[in-house]
Protein backbone atom coordinates (compact mmCIF):
# COMPACT_ATOMS: atom_id res chain seq x y z
CA UNK A 1 0.00 0.00 0.00
CA UNK A 2 1.50 3.42 -1.04
CA UNK A 3 1.30 6.91 0.57
CA UNK A 4 -1.26 9.80 -0.27
CA UNK A 5 2.27 11.12 -2.49
CA UNK A 6 2.86 7.95 -4.86
CA UNK A 7 6.09 8.98 -6.65
CA UNK A 8 8.01 9.94 -3.73
CA UNK A 9 6.92 7.50 -1.18
CA UNK A 10 8.43 3.50 -1.10
CA UNK A 11 5.76 0.58 -0.89
CA UNK A 12 4.68 -0.05 2.54
CA UNK A 13 4.99 -3.59 4.02
CA UNK A 14 2.87 -3.78 6.90
CA UNK A 15 2.08 -6.98 7.56
CA UNK A 16 -0.67 -8.16 9.31
CA UNK A 17 -3.53 -5.07 9.71
CA UNK A 18 -4.27 -1.90 7.18
CA UNK A 19 -1.89 1.14 7.40
CA UNK A 20 -2.88 4.36 5.63
CA UNK A 21 -0.53 7.50 5.14
CA UNK A 22 -0.96 10.56 4.23
CA UNK A 23 2.56 13.42 4.43
CA UNK A 24 1.76 16.88 4.97
CA UNK A 25 4.01 19.21 6.02
CA UNK A 26 3.86 21.34 9.08
CA UNK A 27 6.14 24.17 10.41
CA UNK A 28 7.44 22.47 13.88
CA UNK A 29 10.49 24.69 14.26
CA UNK A 30 10.80 23.02 18.33
CA UNK A 31 12.32 19.84 16.57
CA UNK A 32 14.22 20.94 12.92
CA UNK A 33 15.10 23.44 11.11
CA UNK A 34 14.00 22.26 8.40
CA UNK A 35 10.51 21.48 6.65
CA UNK A 36 9.53 19.15 9.07
CA UNK A 37 7.20 15.55 7.57
CA UNK A 38 5.30 13.62 9.99
CA UNK A 39 2.64 11.21 9.63
CA UNK A 40 -1.18 10.29 10.68
CA UNK A 41 -1.77 6.35 10.77
CA UNK A 42 -5.43 4.92 10.41
CA UNK A 43 -5.36 1.24 11.29
CA UNK A 44 -7.88 -1.63 11.50
CA UNK A 45 -6.59 -3.76 13.79
CA UNK A 46 -6.74 -3.34 17.79
CA UNK A 47 -5.64 -0.23 19.26
CA UNK A 48 -1.68 -0.24 19.67
CA UNK A 49 0.79 2.18 21.13
CA UNK A 50 2.41 3.69 18.53
CA UNK A 51 4.99 6.55 17.81
CA UNK A 52 5.88 8.56 15.18
CA UNK A 53 9.47 10.71 14.66
CA UNK A 54 9.23 13.67 12.93
CA UNK A 55 12.28 14.01 10.45
CA UNK A 56 13.38 16.27 7.77
CA UNK A 57 14.02 16.10 3.94
CA UNK A 58 16.02 12.62 2.76
CA UNK A 59 15.73 11.09 6.21
CA UNK A 60 13.10 8.39 7.40
CA UNK A 61 9.80 8.01 9.57
CA UNK A 62 9.95 5.36 11.61
CA UNK A 63 6.16 4.20 13.07
CA UNK A 64 6.93 1.36 15.30
CA UNK A 65 4.01 -0.52 16.91
CA UNK A 66 4.04 -2.45 20.37
CA UNK A 67 1.79 -5.52 20.38
CA UNK A 68 1.99 -5.72 16.44
CA UNK A 69 5.75 -6.75 14.98
CA UNK A 70 5.32 -4.49 12.28
CA UNK A 71 7.75 -2.06 11.00
CA UNK A 72 7.15 0.88 8.60
CA UNK A 73 9.65 2.97 6.70
CA UNK A 74 9.06 5.85 4.38
CA UNK A 75 11.91 7.24 2.22
CA UNK A 76 10.44 11.15 1.67
CA UNK A 77 13.47 12.19 -0.57
CA UNK A 78 11.27 13.94 -2.89
CA UNK A 79 8.06 14.95 -0.89
CA UNK A 80 9.10 18.20 -0.07
CA UNK A 81 8.84 18.80 -4.01
CA UNK A 82 5.44 17.41 -4.28
CA UNK A 83 3.98 18.88 -1.20
CA UNK A 84 4.82 22.01 -2.15
CA UNK A 85 2.51 22.15 -5.43
CA UNK A 86 0.06 21.32 -2.75
CA UNK A 87 -2.07 24.56 -1.51
CA UNK A 88 -0.69 25.62 1.77
CA UNK A 89 -2.46 24.53 4.80
CA UNK A 90 -4.89 26.67 6.42
CA UNK A 91 -4.39 27.99 9.58
CA UNK A 92 -6.19 26.43 12.46
CA UNK A 93 -6.42 27.44 16.14
CA UNK A 94 -5.87 23.76 17.26
CA UNK A 95 -3.01 22.07 15.69
CA UNK A 96 -2.33 18.15 15.61
CA UNK A 97 0.93 17.92 17.05
CA UNK A 98 2.97 14.91 16.32
CA UNK A 99 2.21 11.30 17.49
CA UNK A 100 5.16 11.19 18.86
CA UNK A 101 5.42 14.67 20.89
CA UNK A 102 6.49 13.96 24.24
CA UNK A 103 4.63 17.11 26.57
CA UNK A 104 5.51 18.30 30.40
CA UNK A 105 1.95 18.20 31.43
CA UNK A 106 -1.32 16.86 29.95
CA UNK A 107 -4.35 18.34 31.24
CA UNK A 108 -7.74 16.81 31.32
CA UNK A 109 -10.84 19.15 31.02
CA UNK A 110 -11.43 22.61 29.42
CA UNK A 111 -13.31 23.87 31.98
CA UNK A 112 -12.43 26.83 34.30
CA UNK A 113 -9.55 24.73 36.33
CA UNK A 114 -8.17 22.66 33.29
CA UNK A 115 -7.40 26.04 31.51
CA UNK A 116 -6.25 27.88 34.37
CA UNK A 117 -4.00 25.44 34.90
CA UNK A 118 -2.60 25.27 31.31
CA UNK A 119 -2.32 28.59 31.02
CA UNK A 120 -0.18 28.84 33.94
CA UNK A 121 2.17 26.06 33.23
CA UNK A 122 2.41 26.78 29.57
CA UNK A 123 3.39 30.86 31.15
CA UNK A 124 6.06 29.20 32.90
CA UNK A 125 8.05 27.22 29.97
CA UNK A 126 6.02 24.03 30.33
CA UNK A 127 4.83 22.27 27.12
CA UNK A 128 1.23 21.64 27.65
CA UNK A 129 -1.48 19.36 25.77
CA UNK A 130 -4.83 20.08 26.72
CA UNK A 131 -8.29 18.24 25.68
CA UNK A 132 -11.82 18.35 26.23
CA UNK A 133 -14.05 16.06 25.32
CA UNK A 134 -17.00 18.80 24.63
CA UNK A 135 -16.69 22.48 24.17
CA UNK A 136 -14.75 24.67 26.38
CA UNK A 137 -17.21 25.68 29.45
CA UNK A 138 -19.47 23.21 28.24
CA UNK A 139 -20.84 22.05 31.79
CA UNK A 140 -20.02 23.42 35.00
CA UNK A 141 -17.76 26.25 34.29
CA UNK A 142 -20.44 27.93 32.49
CA UNK A 143 -23.91 26.94 34.57
CA UNK A 144 -22.51 29.16 37.04
CA UNK A 145 -24.29 32.41 39.13
CA UNK A 146 -21.33 34.11 36.59
CA UNK A 147 -19.71 35.53 40.12
CA UNK A 148 -16.54 36.51 41.19
CA UNK A 149 -17.20 36.76 44.55
CA UNK A 150 -15.64 35.95 47.96
CA UNK A 151 -18.87 34.30 49.08
CA UNK A 152 -20.55 36.18 52.12
CA UNK A 153 -22.61 32.87 52.58
CA UNK A 154 -19.48 31.00 53.37
CA UNK A 155 -18.82 32.94 56.56
CA UNK A 156 -21.48 31.44 58.78
CA UNK A 157 -19.38 27.99 57.56
CA UNK A 158 -16.13 29.42 58.95
CA UNK A 159 -14.32 29.20 56.03
CA UNK A 160 -12.04 32.54 56.54
CA UNK A 161 -9.44 30.76 54.27
CA UNK A 162 -11.32 30.79 50.94
CA UNK A 163 -13.14 33.48 51.62
CA UNK A 164 -10.26 35.84 52.31
CA UNK A 165 -8.76 33.92 48.80
CA UNK A 166 -11.35 34.78 47.22
CA UNK A 167 -11.60 38.62 48.52
CA UNK A 168 -8.48 38.83 46.70
CA UNK A 169 -8.76 37.49 43.86
CA UNK A 170 -11.56 40.04 43.18
CA UNK A 171 -9.15 42.59 42.52
CA UNK A 172 -6.77 40.45 40.66
CA UNK A 173 -9.22 39.83 37.43
CA UNK A 174 -10.82 42.96 37.83
CA UNK A 175 -7.43 43.92 36.71
CA UNK A 176 -6.55 40.95 33.90
CA UNK A 177 -9.73 40.82 32.31
CA UNK A 178 -11.74 44.38 32.24
CA UNK A 179 -13.93 43.45 29.80
CA UNK A 180 -15.47 40.55 31.43
CA UNK A 181 -15.30 41.19 34.73
CA UNK A 182 -17.51 44.34 36.24
CA UNK A 183 -17.91 45.63 39.75
CA UNK A 184 -21.49 45.04 41.00
CA UNK A 185 -23.38 45.99 43.98
CA UNK A 186 -25.26 43.27 46.66
CA UNK A 187 -28.35 44.27 48.27
CA UNK A 188 -29.19 41.64 51.06
CA UNK A 189 -32.78 42.34 52.09
CA UNK A 190 -33.00 42.45 56.14
CA UNK A 191 -35.23 39.69 57.46
CA UNK A 192 -35.14 39.40 61.44
CA UNK A 193 -36.07 36.44 62.20
CA UNK A 194 -33.91 34.65 59.97
CA UNK A 195 -30.18 36.01 60.86
CA UNK A 196 -30.45 39.40 63.28
CA UNK A 197 -28.85 42.79 62.18
CA UNK A 198 -25.63 42.19 64.23
CA UNK A 199 -24.36 39.04 62.95
CA UNK A 200 -25.10 40.24 59.13
CA UNK A 201 -22.90 43.70 60.54
CA UNK A 202 -20.62 41.17 62.04
CA UNK A 203 -19.97 39.48 58.47
CA UNK A 204 -19.97 42.39 56.44
CA UNK A 205 -17.46 43.64 58.88
CA UNK A 206 -15.28 40.70 57.57
CA UNK A 207 -16.38 40.90 54.44
CA UNK A 208 -14.91 44.22 54.22
CA UNK A 209 -11.28 43.37 55.82
CA UNK A 210 -10.11 39.62 55.18
CA UNK A 211 -9.30 40.26 51.69
CA UNK A 212 -7.21 43.10 49.65
CA UNK A 213 -9.94 45.76 48.68
CA UNK A 214 -8.86 48.52 47.07
CA UNK A 215 -11.33 49.31 43.69
CA UNK A 216 -14.44 47.85 45.34
CA UNK A 217 -16.27 50.20 48.22
CA UNK A 218 -17.17 48.98 51.29
CA UNK A 219 -20.44 47.83 52.87
CA UNK A 220 -23.25 50.05 54.44
CA UNK A 221 -26.61 49.37 55.95
CA UNK A 222 -29.55 51.55 53.95
CA UNK A 223 -33.21 52.19 53.89
CA UNK A 224 -35.55 50.95 51.29
CA UNK A 225 -38.49 53.93 49.89
CA UNK A 226 -41.21 53.36 48.49
CA UNK A 227 -39.67 53.05 45.05
CA UNK A 228 -38.09 49.71 46.03
CA UNK A 229 -39.12 46.59 43.97
CA UNK A 230 -39.02 44.65 47.08
CA UNK A 231 -42.20 44.49 49.29
CA UNK A 232 -43.46 46.87 51.41
CA UNK A 233 -42.65 44.75 54.73
CA UNK A 234 -39.02 44.99 53.61
CA UNK A 235 -37.77 48.19 54.69
CA UNK A 236 -34.36 47.61 55.78
CA UNK A 237 -31.25 45.80 54.47
CA UNK A 238 -26.89 46.04 53.86
CA UNK A 239 -25.18 46.87 50.35
CA UNK A 240 -22.03 45.36 50.06
CA UNK A 241 -19.57 44.87 46.69
CA UNK A 242 -18.49 41.65 44.66
CA UNK A 243 -18.05 41.92 41.27
CA UNK A 244 -19.87 39.83 37.72
CA UNK A 245 -18.12 37.82 35.06
CA UNK A 246 -18.91 36.25 31.91
CA UNK A 247 -18.10 32.48 33.27
CA UNK A 248 -17.82 31.14 29.46
CA UNK A 249 -15.54 33.52 28.33
CA UNK A 250 -13.22 33.43 31.41
CA UNK A 251 -12.67 30.03 30.24
CA UNK A 252 -12.23 30.85 26.95
CA UNK A 253 -9.69 33.62 27.04
CA UNK A 254 -7.65 31.38 29.91
CA UNK A 255 -7.76 28.94 26.44
CA UNK A 256 -6.54 31.82 24.17
CA UNK A 257 -3.25 32.55 26.80
CA UNK A 258 -2.32 28.82 27.10
CA UNK A 259 -2.37 28.74 23.42
CA UNK A 260 -0.43 32.14 23.02
CA UNK A 261 2.19 30.68 25.21
CA UNK A 262 2.70 27.01 23.28
CA UNK A 263 -0.42 24.81 24.48
CA UNK A 264 -1.78 22.66 22.33
CA UNK A 265 -5.58 22.98 23.11
CA UNK A 266 -7.99 19.92 21.74
CA UNK A 267 -11.48 20.21 22.15
CA UNK A 268 -14.13 17.40 21.06
CA UNK A 269 -11.47 15.29 21.78
CA UNK A 270 -12.17 12.20 24.49
CA UNK A 271 -8.87 10.53 26.44
CA UNK A 272 -9.99 6.91 26.32
CA UNK A 273 -7.62 5.42 28.31
CA UNK A 274 -3.91 6.68 29.92
CA UNK A 275 -1.06 4.44 31.71
CA UNK A 276 2.05 4.84 33.12
CA UNK A 277 4.82 3.53 31.20
CA UNK A 278 8.69 3.98 31.69
CA UNK A 279 8.28 6.51 33.60
CA UNK A 280 5.68 8.59 31.48
CA UNK A 281 1.95 9.08 31.04
CA UNK A 282 0.79 7.45 27.49
CA UNK A 283 -2.40 8.93 26.77
CA UNK A 284 -4.79 7.18 23.75
CA UNK A 285 -7.00 9.78 22.14
CA UNK A 286 -10.79 10.08 20.18
CA UNK A 287 -11.40 12.89 18.46
CA UNK A 288 -15.34 13.36 17.54
CA UNK A 289 -14.97 12.17 13.91
CA UNK A 290 -13.68 8.85 15.35
CA UNK A 291 -10.11 9.37 14.60
CA UNK A 292 -7.35 7.86 17.26
CA UNK A 293 -4.22 9.69 18.11
CA UNK A 294 -1.72 9.74 21.16
CA UNK A 295 0.31 11.61 22.99
CA UNK A 296 3.26 11.19 25.73
CA UNK A 297 3.10 13.53 29.06
CA UNK A 298 5.64 13.63 31.80
CA UNK A 299 2.39 14.48 34.32
CA UNK A 300 -1.08 14.24 33.87
CA UNK A 301 -3.72 16.71 35.37
CA UNK A 302 -7.12 15.26 36.00
CA UNK A 303 -9.41 18.21 35.89
CA UNK A 304 -12.23 16.25 34.47
CA UNK A 305 -14.41 18.11 36.65
CA UNK A 306 -18.04 16.00 37.47
CA UNK A 307 -15.86 13.26 35.74
CA UNK A 308 -12.86 13.20 37.72
CA UNK A 309 -13.66 10.63 40.10
CA UNK A 310 -15.06 8.52 37.25
CA UNK A 311 -11.48 8.89 35.56
CA UNK A 312 -9.77 8.22 38.00
CA UNK A 313 -11.90 4.84 38.49
CA UNK A 314 -12.41 4.12 34.84
CA UNK A 315 -9.85 5.31 32.49
CA UNK A 316 -7.15 4.60 35.00
CA UNK A 317 -7.82 2.15 36.56
CA UNK A 318 -6.41 3.46 39.56
CA UNK A 319 -8.23 4.12 43.34
CA UNK A 320 -9.87 7.61 44.09
CA UNK A 321 -8.21 9.67 47.35
CA UNK A 322 -11.26 11.71 47.57
CA UNK A 323 -14.97 10.90 47.15
CA UNK A 324 -17.04 13.42 45.09
CA UNK A 325 -20.69 14.79 45.55
CA UNK A 326 -22.64 16.26 42.69
CA UNK A 327 -24.63 19.14 43.58
CA UNK A 328 -27.13 20.17 41.00
CA UNK A 329 -27.40 24.51 40.65
CA UNK A 330 -30.14 25.72 38.11
CA UNK A 331 -30.63 29.15 37.21
CA UNK A 332 -33.86 30.96 35.81
CA UNK A 333 -33.67 33.96 33.59
CA UNK A 334 -36.48 35.88 33.45
CA UNK A 335 -37.36 39.70 31.83
CA UNK A 336 -35.59 42.41 34.02
CA UNK A 337 -37.26 42.49 37.20
CA UNK A 338 -36.61 45.72 38.40
CA UNK A 339 -34.35 48.60 37.45
CA UNK A 340 -30.89 49.36 38.25
CA UNK A 341 -27.13 47.75 37.73
CA UNK A 342 -27.21 46.09 41.15
CA UNK A 343 -28.05 42.26 42.23
CA UNK A 344 -30.46 41.25 45.40
CA UNK A 345 -29.06 38.06 47.87
CA UNK A 346 -32.55 36.91 48.80
CA UNK A 347 -32.50 34.72 51.81
CA UNK A 348 -34.91 31.90 52.25
CA UNK A 349 -36.74 30.02 55.53
CA UNK A 350 -34.45 27.39 54.95
CA UNK A 351 -31.30 29.81 55.43
CA UNK A 352 -30.17 29.28 51.92
CA UNK A 353 -29.64 31.94 49.49
CA UNK A 354 -30.88 33.08 46.18
CA UNK A 355 -29.59 35.80 43.95
CA UNK A 356 -31.17 38.10 41.64
CA UNK A 357 -28.67 39.25 38.71
CA UNK A 358 -29.12 41.88 36.21
CA UNK A 359 -28.35 40.23 33.03
CA UNK A 360 -27.37 41.60 29.06
CA UNK A 361 -29.69 45.06 29.99
CA UNK A 362 -32.92 43.25 29.60
CA UNK A 363 -32.94 40.12 31.90
CA UNK A 364 -32.20 38.98 35.00
CA UNK A 365 -30.90 35.69 36.74
CA UNK A 366 -32.15 34.19 39.47
CA UNK A 367 -30.86 31.40 41.17
CA UNK A 368 -29.03 29.01 42.21
CA UNK A 369 -30.46 25.90 44.04
CA UNK A 370 -28.24 23.44 45.94
CA UNK A 371 -29.51 19.78 45.30
CA UNK A 372 -27.57 16.89 45.26
CA UNK A 373 -27.52 15.20 41.82
CA UNK A 374 -26.86 11.06 40.96
CA UNK A 375 -27.58 11.24 37.27
CA UNK A 376 -25.44 11.85 34.42
CA UNK A 377 -23.26 15.25 34.32
CA UNK A 378 -23.90 15.48 30.72
CA UNK A 379 -28.08 15.28 31.33
CA UNK A 380 -28.34 18.09 34.05
CA UNK A 381 -31.49 19.88 34.01
CA UNK A 382 -33.68 21.84 36.04
CA UNK A 383 -36.37 19.89 38.05
CA UNK A 384 -40.27 21.02 38.44
CA UNK A 385 -39.42 21.43 42.54
CA UNK A 386 -36.39 23.67 42.16
CA UNK A 387 -37.95 25.64 39.65
CA UNK A 388 -41.20 26.50 41.56
CA UNK A 389 -38.09 27.03 44.65
CA UNK A 390 -36.63 29.99 43.12
CA UNK A 391 -40.11 31.81 41.95
CA UNK A 392 -41.00 31.23 45.29
CA UNK A 393 -37.90 32.60 46.58
CA UNK A 394 -38.26 36.10 44.55
CA UNK A 395 -41.89 36.14 44.90
CA UNK A 396 -41.43 36.32 49.28
CA UNK A 397 -39.48 39.73 47.88
CA UNK A 398 -40.55 41.38 45.41
CA UNK A 399 -43.86 43.39 44.37
CA UNK A 400 -43.61 41.63 40.65
CA UNK A 401 -44.69 38.47 40.89
CA UNK A 402 -43.21 35.67 38.81
CA UNK A 403 -44.20 32.54 37.05
CA UNK A 404 -43.64 29.83 35.11
CA UNK A 405 -44.76 31.98 31.84
CA UNK A 406 -42.19 34.62 32.62
CA UNK A 407 -38.89 32.05 32.33
CA UNK A 408 -37.34 32.80 29.13
CA UNK A 409 -34.52 30.49 29.54
CA UNK A 410 -33.05 27.93 31.94
CA UNK A 411 -29.55 26.63 32.84
CA UNK A 412 -28.31 24.10 35.32
CA UNK A 413 -24.72 22.50 36.20
CA UNK A 414 -23.38 20.34 38.47
CA UNK A 415 -21.13 21.09 40.84
CA UNK A 416 -18.50 18.21 41.42
CA UNK A 417 -17.73 19.15 45.28
CA UNK A 418 -15.19 16.73 47.46
CA UNK A 419 -17.59 15.03 49.47
CA UNK A 420 -16.59 16.37 53.60
CA UNK A 421 -19.97 14.36 54.85
CA UNK A 422 -21.50 17.31 55.20
CA UNK A 423 -25.69 16.27 55.89
CA UNK A 424 -26.47 19.68 54.06
CA UNK A 425 -25.95 20.36 50.22
CA UNK A 426 -25.17 24.16 51.24
CA UNK A 427 -22.66 23.45 53.75
CA UNK A 428 -20.20 21.32 51.76
CA UNK A 429 -16.53 23.23 51.37
CA UNK A 430 -16.75 25.49 47.80
CA UNK A 431 -12.71 25.14 48.90
CA UNK A 432 -10.55 23.08 46.86
CA UNK A 433 -8.75 20.07 47.34
CA UNK A 434 -6.00 18.70 45.33
CA UNK A 435 -4.55 14.95 45.22
CA UNK A 436 -0.95 14.26 43.98
CA UNK A 437 0.16 10.90 43.62
CA UNK A 438 3.42 9.31 41.84
CA UNK A 439 7.34 8.98 43.26
CA UNK A 440 10.44 9.73 41.72
CA UNK A 441 9.93 6.76 39.56
CA UNK A 442 6.79 7.29 38.54
CA UNK A 443 4.84 9.53 36.57
CA UNK A 444 2.65 12.31 38.67
CA UNK A 445 -0.90 12.58 38.56
CA UNK A 446 -2.66 15.44 40.14
CA UNK A 447 -6.04 15.52 40.07
CA UNK A 448 -8.41 18.69 41.29
CA UNK A 449 -11.51 18.19 43.71
CA UNK A 450 -14.00 21.30 43.84
CA UNK A 451 -13.03 24.53 43.24
CA UNK A 452 -14.68 27.99 42.78
CA UNK A 453 -14.60 30.17 39.87
CA UNK A 454 -13.34 32.95 41.57
CA UNK A 455 -10.59 31.04 43.01
CA UNK A 456 -9.56 29.20 39.68
CA UNK A 457 -6.22 30.96 39.53
CA UNK A 458 -4.84 30.57 43.07
CA UNK A 459 -6.08 26.84 42.15
CA UNK A 460 -3.92 27.06 38.82
CA UNK A 461 -0.57 28.22 41.34
CA UNK A 462 -1.32 25.35 44.04
CA UNK A 463 -1.09 23.10 41.66
CA UNK A 464 1.79 23.96 40.02
CA UNK A 465 3.70 24.22 43.61
CA UNK A 466 3.22 20.67 43.61
CA UNK A 467 4.01 19.88 40.30
CA UNK A 468 7.59 22.06 40.97
CA UNK A 469 9.55 18.73 42.05
CA UNK A 470 9.52 17.05 38.85
CA UNK A 471 9.83 20.02 36.81
CA UNK A 472 13.34 21.94 38.05
CA UNK A 473 13.31 24.43 35.17
CA UNK A 474 9.71 25.54 35.67
CA UNK A 475 9.43 29.46 35.86
CA UNK A 476 8.00 31.43 38.77
CA UNK A 477 4.24 32.49 39.16
CA UNK A 478 3.37 35.04 37.09
CA UNK A 479 -0.29 35.18 36.65
CA UNK A 480 -1.50 37.76 38.54
CA UNK A 481 0.23 40.72 36.87
CA UNK A 482 -0.70 39.35 33.56
CA UNK A 483 -3.52 40.94 31.48
CA UNK A 484 -5.84 38.00 29.25
CA UNK A 485 -6.43 38.09 26.02
CA UNK A 486 -8.40 41.49 25.48
CA UNK A 487 -7.47 42.82 28.62
CA UNK A 488 -4.73 44.09 27.10
CA UNK A 489 -4.17 47.74 26.13
CA UNK A 490 -7.81 48.90 27.47
CA UNK A 491 -9.19 50.97 30.64
CA UNK A 492 -12.89 50.48 30.63
CA UNK A 493 -15.50 48.98 28.08
CA UNK A 494 -17.19 52.39 27.66
CA UNK A 495 -13.86 53.93 27.01
CA UNK A 496 -13.37 51.11 24.32
CA UNK A 497 -17.00 51.23 22.66
CA UNK A 498 -16.21 54.84 22.41
CA UNK A 499 -12.49 54.83 20.65
CA UNK A 500 -14.37 52.15 17.92
CA UNK A 501 -17.26 54.49 17.30
CA UNK A 502 -15.22 57.06 16.44
CA UNK A 503 -12.42 55.31 14.54
CA UNK A 504 -15.23 53.56 12.80
CA UNK A 505 -17.88 55.92 12.48
CA UNK A 506 -20.23 53.69 9.98
CA UNK A 507 -20.12 50.76 13.17
CA UNK A 508 -23.08 50.65 15.20
CA UNK A 509 -22.58 51.25 18.65
CA UNK A 510 -24.85 48.76 20.44
CA UNK A 511 -22.12 46.37 18.34
CA UNK A 512 -19.58 48.03 19.83
CA UNK A 513 -20.59 48.13 23.10
CA UNK A 514 -21.23 44.17 22.56
CA UNK A 515 -17.62 43.84 21.32
CA UNK A 516 -15.73 45.80 24.38
CA UNK A 517 -17.78 43.45 27.04
CA UNK A 518 -16.71 40.43 24.91
CA UNK A 519 -13.61 40.61 23.12
CA UNK A 520 -11.63 43.44 25.08
CA UNK A 521 -9.19 45.06 23.08
CA UNK A 522 -9.13 41.96 20.79
CA UNK A 523 -12.03 43.95 19.16
CA UNK A 524 -9.57 45.67 16.83
CA UNK A 525 -8.73 42.73 15.01
CA UNK A 526 -12.51 41.99 14.16
CA UNK A 527 -12.29 45.40 12.47
CA UNK A 528 -8.87 44.91 10.30
CA UNK A 529 -9.28 46.37 7.06
CA UNK A 530 -13.21 46.79 7.13
CA UNK A 531 -14.68 50.17 5.14
CA UNK A 532 -18.20 49.49 5.82
CA UNK A 533 -20.96 47.00 7.86
CA UNK A 534 -20.93 45.41 4.72
CA UNK A 535 -17.17 44.31 5.27
CA UNK A 536 -18.34 42.54 8.07
CA UNK A 537 -19.93 40.03 5.85
CA UNK A 538 -23.48 38.65 5.94
CA UNK A 539 -25.78 39.66 9.06
CA UNK A 540 -27.47 36.54 10.89
CA UNK A 541 -29.42 38.45 13.77
CA UNK A 542 -29.15 40.52 16.33
CA UNK A 543 -25.82 42.27 15.17
CA UNK A 544 -23.90 38.96 14.26
CA UNK A 545 -22.33 39.31 11.34
CA UNK A 546 -20.37 36.52 9.31
CA UNK A 547 -17.22 37.72 10.17
CA UNK A 548 -17.38 37.62 14.10
CA UNK A 549 -18.89 33.78 13.05
CA UNK A 550 -15.56 32.77 11.45
CA UNK A 551 -13.51 34.73 14.16
CA UNK A 552 -14.86 32.49 16.51
CA UNK A 553 -14.61 29.38 14.27
CA UNK A 554 -10.75 30.30 13.55
CA UNK A 555 -9.51 31.68 17.13
CA UNK A 556 -11.64 30.54 20.20
CA UNK A 557 -12.96 26.47 18.90
CA UNK A 558 -16.28 27.22 18.12
CA UNK A 559 -18.03 24.14 16.44
CA UNK A 560 -21.68 24.19 16.97
CA UNK A 561 -24.54 26.66 17.21
CA UNK A 562 -24.07 26.51 21.00
CA UNK A 563 -20.97 27.75 21.54
CA UNK A 564 -21.48 30.69 19.32
CA UNK A 565 -24.94 31.95 20.60
CA UNK A 566 -25.04 30.74 24.16
CA UNK A 567 -21.16 30.53 25.69
CA UNK A 568 -19.35 33.13 23.54
CA UNK A 569 -21.66 35.94 22.38
CA UNK A 570 -24.60 35.16 24.82
CA UNK A 571 -26.72 35.71 21.65
CA UNK A 572 -29.27 33.13 21.97
CA UNK A 573 -31.96 35.39 24.14
CA UNK A 574 -32.20 37.53 21.10
CA UNK A 575 -32.32 35.46 17.86
CA UNK A 576 -35.36 33.96 16.49
CA UNK A 577 -35.57 30.56 15.27
CA UNK A 578 -35.39 31.25 11.96
CA UNK A 579 -32.10 33.21 12.74
CA UNK A 580 -31.08 30.52 14.54
CA UNK A 581 -31.26 28.45 11.65
CA UNK A 582 -29.10 30.91 9.30
CA UNK A 583 -26.57 30.39 11.93
CA UNK A 584 -26.40 27.09 11.53
CA UNK A 585 -26.65 26.88 8.47
CA UNK A 586 -23.66 28.89 7.61
CA UNK A 587 -22.00 27.36 10.56
CA UNK A 588 -22.51 23.97 8.80
CA UNK A 589 -20.84 25.60 5.95
CA UNK A 590 -17.77 26.92 7.32
CA UNK A 591 -17.24 23.58 8.97
CA UNK A 592 -17.22 21.54 5.52
CA UNK A 593 -15.31 23.79 3.84
CA UNK A 594 -12.42 24.19 6.41
CA UNK A 595 -12.80 20.07 6.33
CA UNK A 596 -12.52 20.13 2.28
CA UNK A 597 -9.45 22.09 2.65
CA UNK A 598 -7.47 19.98 4.61
CA UNK A 599 -8.67 17.07 3.06
CA UNK A 600 -7.08 18.32 -0.21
Amino acid sequence: MRCSAPACCSELHAGPGRVLVEVRKYDLPRFTSSPTMFIFVLFDFHHQYFQSIPTGKGHFIELLFSKVNINVQIRLSSCAQELSRRPPMPHTNVPTPPLSEVYDIAVIGGGINGVGIAADASGRGLSVFLCEKDDLASHTSSASSKLIHGGLRYLEHYEFRLVREALAEREVLLDKAPHIVKPMRFVLPHRPHLRPAWMIRAGMFLYDNLGKREKLPASRTIKFGADSPLNPSITRGFEYSDCWVDDARLVVLNAMAARENGAHIHTQTRCVSARRIKGMWHLHLERSDGSLFSIHAKALVNAAGPWVAKFIREDLKLDSAYGIRLIQGSHLIVPKLYEGEHAFILQNEDKRIVFTIPYMEHFTIVGTTDREYQGDPNKVDITEGEMDYVLKVANDHFKKQLSRTDVLHTFSGVRPLCNDESDNPSAITRDYTLSLSGGAEEAPILSVFGGKLTTYRKLAESAMTQLAPFFKHMKPSWTAKSALPGGEDMTTPEALTAEMTRRFSWLPEPIAKRWSITYGSRSWRLLEGAQSLDDLGQHLGAGLYTREVDYLCDQEWATSIEDILWRRTKLGLFTTPEEQAGVRSYLETVVRNKADIEAA
